[in-house]
């Protein structure tokens, strides 16, 4: 009962939208290590809707919609090589980003755009001691790359600014251990994700550089960190066929910075500066009768600092809702979640002063997911 009903909730939480600073697309969660069954398989695929939009800060003309769509493919796989020892291997999607301020919008920031692309492949082995006390952990592998481009009047000189950072893999580990109790459904997981160092062969160009001597494009290599993150799950039987469940997610984003060269030769400053973040997620789960269960949690991330932030990531956390259900039949598990989420209202703002802001955005994610044992 118990691991049925979580796995609804798990679906729809993993269909992030705008987390963690507004470029997390997925916290890497572990939960295929505890499905049942010696040998399991899941594809997923997720779809997220944001509508994000503002109004320039000193001419009142609206930015247009600066959020695009994006798509969360996914492919899991469990392995039970004995009653004490499983693997699990995971391809998901660490990371992205695709803003785009339209050139028709606001002039204080109208043309800038980020795209971030991100892959991740997370290889994972579960070693039980007893009944009640296992460990887990493994290696991550990430590919990633962007292009950025800084445009409008809030820019100033350094409007016109454009950078591409090329393809770079990066590895980090992972490394938990989790304590359950089977009788009453109860888990609780504890797991570390290091942080993973890229260096992106890096192209920026600017027509202020020729103002201030530097060649029409500079290369040089950008050394990106993004950032390590520790997850607190955990999920406990109440009451026959009803289950609780949960999440505590801190990523440590002061990590992450993206310094370009000769951007921060000229300003001081690189392309983000980012607070670190904390999510909450607490819901309930149900178990119908043998072939449905079903959820509803509600979730919540808290960023701190001020309310001005980078004009590439324009919101500050979230307040959001989601209902899950599942349906099994044989060794066949279809999981389909929603959740809508209320973006906080923030400041894009440059040079310390906003520029635009941003007020009663939201975005809607939906996933399914489609398991088999064998």
């Amino acid at each position: 009962m118990g691991r049925v009903a979580m796995m609804a909730g798990v679906l729809a939480m993993g269909a992030s939208a705008a987390s963690a600073g507004g470029i997390e697309r997925s916290t890497q969660p572990i939960g295929i290590l505890f499905e049942e069954g010696a040998n399991y398989v899941e594809l997923s695929y997720g779809r997220v809707r944001p509508s994000v939009d503002g109004t320039g800060v000193f001419t009142g003309i609206g930015t247009g919609g600066v959020a695009g769509n994006h798509y969360l493919p996914g492919i899991a796989i469990k392995h039970e090589f004995n009653d004490k020892l499983s693997g699990a291997f995971i391809y998901d999607h660490f990371y992205g980003a695709d803003i785009e301020y339209p050139a028709t919008g606001a002039p204080e920031l109208a043309g800038t755009y980020a795209n971030v692309q991100s892959e991740g492949y997370t290889a994972l082995l579960r070693y039980k001691f007893n009944e009640n006390f296992s460990a887990h952990g493994g290696v991550r592998f990430s590919n990633a790359s962007a292009a950025v481009g800084l445009s409008g009047l809030g820019y100033g000189a350094i409007s016109g600014y454009k950078s591409a950072l090329g393809n770079s893999w990066g590895t980090g580990y992972v490394i938990g251990a989790a304590y359950e109790k089977p009788e009453i459904a109860l888990r609780v997981a504890l797991t570390y994700q290091s942080k993973v160092k890229h260096s992106f062969d890096t192209i920026e160009t600017a027509p202020v550089f020729a103002l201030v001597g530097l060649p029409a494009s500079v290369l040089s290599t950008t050394d990106v960190n993004t950032p390590e993150a520790l997850n607190l799950d955990f999920q406990t039987g109440i009451a026959p066929n009803w289950l609780a469940f949960g999440s505590i997610r801190w990523v440590h984003w002061k990590q992450f910075k993206i310094d370009p060269v000769a951007l921060n030769t000229i300003t001081g400053s690189g392309l983000v500066d980012l607070e670190n973040s904390t999510t909450y997620t607490l819901g309930v789960g149900h178990k119908f009768n043998d072939t449905w269960s079903g959820s509803v949690f509600a979730t919540w991330e808290n960023v701190g600092g001020d309310k001005n932030v980078s004009p590439l990531l324009p919101t500050d956390g979230y307040k959001g809702i989601g209902v899950a259900a599942i349906y099994k039949r044989d060794n066949m598990k279809v999981t389909a979640g929603v959740r809508y989420l209320k973006l906080g209202d923030a400041s894009a703002a440059t040079a310390g002063a906003a520029r635009a802001n941003f007020n009663d955005n939201y975005a809607v994610a939906a996933g399914i997911k489609v398991g088999f044992t064998f």
